[in-house]
């Protein structure tokens, strides 16, 4: 359990230490945010911080730092350093990074984001894929709550219904105003979502029937998944997740300053990091051994394990407040993801949507789609996701390295961008050659393939950064 605190107490010294020297590296500074200089009533819209950091917690949650974290326990402790430093250094630099910089954009997607950036194909390739992305996104995120529900609710109220009740609300989110829904209620599900947390940590530790593993390097998956690059992929939301970048701009157009940016971004991921860090422990602490959780996966499903462990430790009353926080953490992430899709696809196609009508045109075909993806098989949908997600961290790094080379005050700090980006692109290339949803290729082939990849981006990063040296 000694790895488990450790572990916590680096996430806390990290936000005030990495953090600070992140936000150094971005200068923020007394400007007006968009949501004073635009402030339309819809999206850019004025949110007090305490609001924010919880809205932006609930946006990027979702069931990523949960389902991820217990499938990512499969692996043994380990899961444990990536989720720390993962955070640290990747996941809330990501996410502070892709905030600010939209911000400083009128809270521009990160698909315009990576057209301003990275160039004009780009664009085109990032506003396709980041639809794509959110697209699957919002349909894991209509199927896992659904399931969870339907569980706990009698038979006569199933899978089909919740389904339905779930979409409904999608529509009502993504098409009102900002300050209407999501910025009073997913505030009060915040702290739902951390006394879930807190009350799942808190039974693990003081009952002793439960013991957490203390770390090893050792990967000991029962089907024997190499750590590299699988633990990496699989545990995404609470490590690094592209899908923030989707979700950050909606913040950015709602801080009234600049300097609130790290208690909203950097400060978000943090804390996701922390309820990742208590599921992965709650896992392997439960049913005592990787292959045992694994089983579990297997048979009971991520929301069968949810659901098991929660009331299992907290007995009833403290089950089913469990399971709200489960069950509001992918639904306030799956209405966001619509809503940015909505406000990505509105920037490519120019409407204004400060009409509803405008607003419509693009949400109801949305929601239609997602709704029809729901009929695929739930793990090939999220091993999709996963992959798609990680190599939108990777672009999103990427966008924040250029950034910082053409606007930092040293062009050296976008080192804190540029390597995490080199990580996540050896990552996200080496899975997609290795995996069974990929290439399929051996290691021997991934491994190889997926540095010469990074290292060729990095050389290209260096020659940037001399270049621009060179003509400062």
């Amino acid at each position: 359990m000694i790895t488990f605190f450790i572990a916590i107490v680096l996430l806390i010294i990290g936000f005030f230490t990495y953090g600070k020297l992140t936000e150094h590296a971005f200068g923020p500074d007394d400007r007006k945010t968009p949501a004073v200089s635009i402030n339309d009533g819809v999206d850019h819209t004025p949110i007090k911080t305490w609001k924010a950091i919880l809205i932006q917690l609930l946006n990027i949650a979702g069931t990523g730092p949960i389902f991820g974290a217990l499938m990512g326990a499969c692996f043994g402790p380990v899961v444990f350093l990536w989720i720390v430093f993962g955070s640290i250094l990747g996941g809330a630099v990501h996410d502070y990074m892709s905030g600010m910089i939209s911000e400083r954009h009128d809270g521009a997607s990160i698909a315009e984001l990576s057209g301003i950036y990275l160039g004009k194909p780009a664009l085109y390739i990032m506003r396709v894929f980041s639809v794509l992305l959110l697209l699957l996104t919002g349909t894991v995120f209509i199927n896992s709550p659904a399931e969870l529900l339907a569980r706990l609710t009698p038979d006569s109220l199933g899978f089909s219904f919740w389904l339905f009740v779930i979409i409904a609300y999608y529509v009502v989110a993504t098409l009102l105003p900002i300050d209407k829904v999501i910025g009073k209620l997913y505030p009060v599900f915040g702290v739902i979502l951390v006394i879930m947390a807190v009350s799942i940590a808190t039974e693990i530790f003081i009952n002793p029937d439960y013991t957490v593993p203390e770390f090893t390097f050792n990967s000991v998956h029962p089907d024997g998944l190499p750590t590299w690059p699988f633990m990496f992929v699989t545990v995404a939301c609470g490590a690094i997740s592209g899908f923030h970048a989707t979700q950050s701009p909606m913040m950015a157009k709602c801080i009234m300053s600049e300097k609130d940016g790290r208690k909203v971004f950097y400060g978000a991921m943090i804390i996701e990091s922390v309820i990742a860090l208590v599921w992965a422990a709650a896992g392997v602490a439960f049913y005592e051994n990787t292959t045992d959780l694994h089983n579990a996966l297997q048979s009971l499903g991520q929301s069968g394990v949810v659901y098991e462990i929660s009331h299992s430790l907290l007995g009833k009353f403290g089950g089913i407040l469990a399971v709200v926080g489960v069950v509001v953490c992918p639904i306030t992430s799956g209405d966001t993801a619509f809503r940015s899709a909505r406000l990505i696809i509105a920037e490519w196609m120019g409407l204004d949507q400060k009409k509803l009508n405008n607003r419509l045109y693009i949400t109801v075909p949305l929601l239609l789609t997602g709704t029809i993806l729901t009929q695929l098989d739930f793990e090939v949908l999220w091993r999709y996701f996963s992959w798609s997600n990680q190599t939108l961290a990777m672009v999103a790094l990427w966008v924040a390295t250029s950034y910082l080379i053409k606007n930092g005050k040293k062009k050296i700090y976008s080192l804190i961008t540029a390597l995490p980006a080199t990580f996540m692109s050896a990552v996200s290339m080496t899975y997609i050659i290795m995996a069974p949803e990929g290439f399929k290729l051996s290691s021997s082939i991934g491994y190889p393939v997926g540095i010469a990849f990074a290292l060729i981006l990095f050389i290209i990063y260096c020659y940037m950064l001399n270049r621009k040296k060179a003509r400062a």
